[in-house]
Protein backbone atom coordinates (compact mmCIF):
# COMPACT_ATOMS: atom_id res chain seq x y z
CA UNK A 1 0.00 0.00 0.00
CA UNK A 2 2.85 2.35 0.82
CA UNK A 3 4.39 1.90 -2.62
CA UNK A 4 1.06 2.75 -4.26
CA UNK A 5 0.64 5.87 -2.11
CA UNK A 6 4.14 7.12 -2.90
CA UNK A 7 3.80 6.34 -6.62
CA UNK A 8 0.49 8.21 -6.70
CA UNK A 9 2.19 11.16 -5.02
CA UNK A 10 4.88 11.18 -7.69
CA UNK A 11 2.26 11.14 -10.45
CA UNK A 12 0.17 13.89 -8.86
CA UNK A 13 3.26 16.04 -8.32
CA UNK A 14 4.18 15.80 -11.99
CA UNK A 15 0.67 16.72 -13.12
CA UNK A 16 0.39 19.53 -10.56
CA UNK A 17 3.67 21.06 -11.70
CA UNK A 18 2.25 21.39 -15.20
CA UNK A 19 -0.77 23.29 -13.86
CA UNK A 20 1.24 25.41 -11.43
CA UNK A 21 3.90 26.31 -14.00
CA UNK A 22 1.27 27.80 -16.32
CA UNK A 23 0.31 31.30 -15.15
CA UNK A 24 -2.88 31.03 -17.26
CA UNK A 25 -4.16 27.94 -15.39
CA UNK A 26 -7.71 28.50 -14.21
CA UNK A 27 -8.33 28.88 -10.48
CA UNK A 28 -10.33 25.66 -10.32
CA UNK A 29 -7.43 23.64 -11.77
CA UNK A 30 -4.94 25.21 -9.39
CA UNK A 31 -7.25 24.52 -6.44
CA UNK A 32 -7.80 20.93 -7.57
CA UNK A 33 -4.03 20.43 -7.86
CA UNK A 34 -3.52 21.88 -4.39
CA UNK A 35 -6.14 19.62 -2.83
CA UNK A 36 -4.65 16.53 -4.49
CA UNK A 37 -1.13 17.56 -3.39
CA UNK A 38 -2.34 17.97 0.20
CA UNK A 39 -3.86 14.48 0.09
CA UNK A 40 -0.62 13.02 -1.24
CA UNK A 41 1.41 14.85 1.41
CA UNK A 42 -0.83 13.40 4.12
CA UNK A 43 -0.25 9.92 2.65
CA UNK A 44 3.52 10.46 2.52
CA UNK A 45 3.56 11.61 6.15
CA UNK A 46 1.57 8.52 7.15
CA UNK A 47 4.09 6.33 5.33
CA UNK A 48 7.00 8.09 7.07
CA UNK A 49 5.35 7.74 10.49
CA UNK A 50 4.55 4.08 9.87
CA UNK A 51 8.11 3.34 8.79
CA UNK A 52 9.49 5.26 11.76
CA UNK A 53 7.39 3.19 14.16
CA UNK A 54 8.90 0.03 12.65
CA UNK A 55 12.47 1.11 13.40
CA UNK A 56 14.10 -0.65 16.33
CA UNK A 57 14.26 1.32 19.58
CA UNK A 58 17.68 2.87 20.19
CA UNK A 59 19.92 1.15 22.72
CA UNK A 60 20.01 2.91 26.07
CA UNK A 61 23.20 1.24 27.36
CA UNK A 62 26.31 3.33 27.00
CA UNK A 63 24.55 6.63 26.48
CA UNK A 64 25.73 9.73 28.24
CA UNK A 65 23.00 11.58 30.11
CA UNK A 66 22.67 15.31 29.56
CA UNK A 67 24.20 17.34 32.34
CA UNK A 68 22.84 20.58 33.70
CA UNK A 69 24.99 23.66 33.03
CA UNK A 70 27.09 24.76 35.98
Amino acid sequence: MEAVQLATGTDVLGLARTVLDDPASPYTEVRFAGVRLAECLADALRVAESRGMRLPAPEMAGTVEAREPQ
